[in-house]
């Protein structure tokens, strides 16, 4: 039985003419019941820009910055009613059509709850590397969070990723990122509640003209890395981490935020 798909794209100041391009080439290579473009402080000129785009494609828009996890987030719980399996890839192209859509398979297929694609794989095609100082940055990164989480992964963070819609509904009341560091806690949380990973390498090319700063960035994934860890084994039961969780103020998870905004802004 042929499994439906979800594709999310966030951006933020994307560049229209290759985030035009991408959408057709998602919309062509996988066929997609739909691709939303959750798109972060839109600039008055993109939409004409994009060109014509395929039926598939939705836009929303809001006028603040979200960050990347309540972006994906936001269109993964517009959408996961409606398809069987919820994919997102970064809007700058960086993981093309083709490769991205082995990520997808690794779910559609049945292979896995919940598939991330590695650029740092053995097997990836790296076309074109990051300058010296974010590969150093990244892969330092990497070499931790294989040492610090359960889930032993060549890359965490990597633009390419999709599970099954039941998958989401298991892990999105335990998600609470809402930047960069989302990638990070969903990778943790799916495997403490022993859905199925798996990592699949891919082609990928650097896209110069990032908004992320890579010293800042890192400081944040790095704080990320131990919250998410602690999440991860609260939800494993671990007892040192509850009682650690129990002297912790209550804080309401990335859903139940994004709740509250939509509420304000109905009323």
């Amino acid at each position: 039985m042929t499994r439906s798909v979800g594709i999310v794209v966030p951006a933020y100041r994307p560049d229209p003419e290759r985030l035009g391009a991408y959408l057709r080439a998602l919309a062509a290579r996988l066929d997609p019941e739909v691709v939303r473009v959750e798109l972060d402080a839109p600039q008055a000129d993109l939409r004409p820009r994009l060109d014509t785009l395929p039926d598939c494609v939705e836009i929303a828009a809001v006028d603040a910055r979200r960050g990347k996890g309540a972006a994906i987030t936001a269109g993964f719980e517009a959408l996961v009613d409606d398809v069987d399996v919820l994919a997102f890839a970064d809007a700058d192209g960086s993981t093309p059509a083709t490769s991205f859509s082995a990520v997808v398979d690794a779910v559609t297929s049945g292979r896995a709850d919940v598939a991330t694609g590695s650029r740092r794989h053995p097997d990836a095609d790296v076309a074109s590397h990051q300058t010296f100082a974010r590969r150093r940055l990244g892969d330092g990164f990497a070499w931790l969070a294989r040492r610090f989480l359960d889930e032993r992964l060549y890359d965490y963070q990597c633009g390419a990723k999709a599970l099954s819609a039941d998958a989401w509904r298991d892990v999105r009341a335990h998600l609470y990122e809402p930047g960069f560091a989302w990638d990070i806690e969903l990778v943790a949380v799916a495997g403490a509640l022993d859905h199925r990973l798996a990592e699949i390498p891919v082609r990928w090319e650097d896209r110069p003209g990032s908004t992320v700063s890579p010293i800042r960035t890192t400081l944040r994934l790095g704080r990320a890395l131990v919250t998410a860890r602690h999440r991860a084994r609260v939800l494993r039961e671990n007892r040192l981490h509850e009682l650690l969780d129990a002297r912790r103020e209550t804080e309401p998870s990335l859903i139940e935020r994004l709740a509250a905004t939509d509420a304000v802004e109905a009323d």
